[in-house]
């Protein structure tokens, strides 16, 4: 005869950390939705600037997405 253990154990921990993988997507949608929404406003910003401007701050029409496409720079313009 042979005797087999059925444990609960794995499905109490699973269920925690899959409920607080959820929780953390949903609590970073607004900072995404915000990251999102600043990044479109400040393209719109810099995009309503003539091309004199853009050079002196060392942009081109064609680099103003790429340069805020890194975050460092997103950060930077962040703070302007």
């Amino acid at each position: 005869m042979t005797m087999t253990i059925l444990s609960n154990r794995s499905s109490t921990t699973v269920a925690p950390s899959l409920r607080a993988g959820l929780v953390r997507r949903i609590a970073a949608w607004p900072l995404a939705l915000m990251t999102y929404w600043h990044r479109r406003v400040t393209i719109k910003a810099l995009r309503e600037l003539d091309d004199h401007t853009l050079r002196d701050i060392g942009l081109t029409r064609a680099d103003i997405e790429d340069a805020l496409r890194d975050r460092s720079s997103l950060d930077l313009w962040m703070q302007v």
